[in-house]
């Protein structure tokens, strides 16, 4: 890697007194998806939470080490928070949309952030919904609930929400893990189209879905980052026999 999109350095994070990320280093690429694996409890969804300061809202956790976000220390006071996470968005494991309908989901960002320009929102919420691939499945029903789509559509629509407000980075919590076979295919494949304009993180449990859509992968376990590789020579040759146990199934 010749480019950094975000770097880590030294990172501890505690809850209380639990020491829940151990002096993490892991530098994530630009515009390739990077996955994070490890057994459950490993510290890789605290870590993803950790790049947008999603921590923040849960009382006693504290941080210390660097997060540089193009070179810019997330954590040092002059980034705001609502700045970071316009910048760096979130993708959860379950679809949230909210209970509005699939346009003004779509749009909501804009509005909050004062645009009401019906033409602009109009086309920002079709450029969306057509980069998320939903746009064909909801162009004659933009005012139903959005709460009636599948899941998996709702997934893309969280997609399509979190394009209208221009990220650099998104953030994928497990994205799949509510999903059919299918359903994860079309998520897995729409991955592969965002990386060319986006950088992204995703957590999964998913051994396969990590050697299908990944780049790079680090592994994590009880807090630490063991190993970070590209992904086909982590899942071929892995450097550390602990990586190996995990992606092998002897543990995890």
């Amino acid at each position: 890697m010749t480019e950094t999109k975000i770097d880590i350095r030294e990172l501890n994070l505690w809850y209380g007194s639990f020491l829940a990320l151990k002096n993490v280093n892991l530098s994530v690429p630009p515009r390739l998806i990077t996955a994070l694996i490890g057994p459950s409890g490993c510290g890789k969804s605290t870590l993803l939470r950790a790049l947008n300061r999603m921590n923040d809202l849960i009382p006693g956790v504290r941080i210390t080490g660097t997060v540089l976000l193009d070179g810019e220390n997330i954590y040092g006071g002059a980034l705001r928070v609502d700045r970071l996470r316009k910048r760096v968005g979130m993708v959860f494991q379950r679809p949230n949309p909210f209970p509005l309908s699939i346009f003004d989901n779509v749009v909501y960002g804009l509005k909050v952030a004062g645009v009401h320009n019906r033409g602009i929102l109009r086309d920002t919420a079709e450029k969306c919904l057509r980069g998320a691939w939903l746009w064909d499945n909801v162009k004659d029903k933009l005012h139903h609930d959005a709460l009636e789509l599948p899941l998996d559509q709702q997934q893309r629509l969280c997609v399509a929400r979190l394009l209208a407000v221009e990220p650099e980075v998104i953030l994928m919590d497990e994205p799949c893990s509510a999903l059919d076979p299918i359903a994860t295919a079309k998520i897995e494949e729409l991955m592969a189209v965002l990386k060319k304009d986006y950088t992204i993180v995703i957590v999964t449990h998913n051994m396969q879905q990590a050697a299908r859509v990944s780049d790079f992968s680090g592994c994590m376990l009880l807090g630490e980052m063991i190993e970070f590789n590209d992904t086909q020579t982590m899942f071929t040759h892995p450097g550390d026999k602990r990586t190996e146990d995990y992606i092998t199934g002897r543990y995890g």
